[in-house]
């Protein structure tokens, strides 16, 4: 599903180093945290698997598919195997919530018929029904980040990759969404998850993965937070 095989990342302009001979390996239906302190290459590592930077070295496989081979034609095919949940939320002002998300299943070329019979569906798994007429301004940060997760759900990808989606959410909103994501990987999808959150990272006892300055210095299988200790 994802391969990282000694991948080192340094970036040419300033000959600063990313990510140092890092390897691993994460298998369908996963859900793995990625954690480290900002700068620790956790960044670098997202924007590889969606294919906006290549290695220096070695090799990044996603979904069978070597991102450093890709022609830019290939690149907009991989990207629609997998959904991304951002921080910042990243919605569409002027739109409702159920046309934010259909903007998603449009870009890929659902008919309006897909539309009507995916949308309803995703904005119940993430608990929107009756927000569907709502703008994001009318919305919590919490709902706005459900929207995104809907969102990325769209065109039902394999790989869900959130990075820092808890991050503007107060404890008790980022626990709703922590739930949300859980019940989306144990439908299937594999999840990856940068993140800062140390409670939540050690309350759902799943895989870990910690970066520090460019190098995974552990890989736990049911792990806990354990960056600056």
């Amino acid at each position: 599903m994802i391969h990282f095989n000694h991948v080192t990342k340094i970036y040419e302009d300033n000959k600063a180093l990313a990510l140092e001979d890092v390897s691993f390996h994460v298998e369908k239906g996963e859900f793995v945290f990625l954690v480290g302190h900002s700068g620790a290459g956790k960044s670098s590592i997202i924007r590889m698997l969606l294919c906006e930077e290549t290695p220096t070295e070695g090799e990044v496989i996603v979904n069978g598919h070597n991102i450093g081979a890709l022609s830019r034609k290939e690149i907009p095919f991989l990207r629609r195997e997998i959904g991304v949940v951002f921080q910042d939320f990243r919605l569409l002002p002027s739109r409702t919530v159920y046309e934010n998300v259909a903007f998603a299943m449009r870009i890929v070329g659902a008919s309006t018929r897909q539309m009507r019979r995916r949308i309803p569906e995703l904005l119940n798994m993430v608990g929107l029904s009756r927000k569907s007429k709502a703008y994001p301004n009318q919305l919590s940060g919490g709902e706005q980040q459900r929207v995104s997760m809907a969102r990325a759900l769209a065109n039902n990808p394999s790989i869900l990759i959130a990075d820092e989606p808890t991050g503007n959410l107060d404890r008790e909103k980022a626990a709703e969404i922590m739930a949300i994501l859980e019940d989306i990987n144990n439908r299937g999808t594999t999840i990856l998850m940068a993140t800062h959150a140390e409670k939540l990272v050690n309350e759902m006892h799943k895989r870990v993965i910690t970066l520090d300055m460019g190098h995974l210095v552990s890989d736990e299988k049911e792990g806990g937070y354990t960056v600056g200790v």
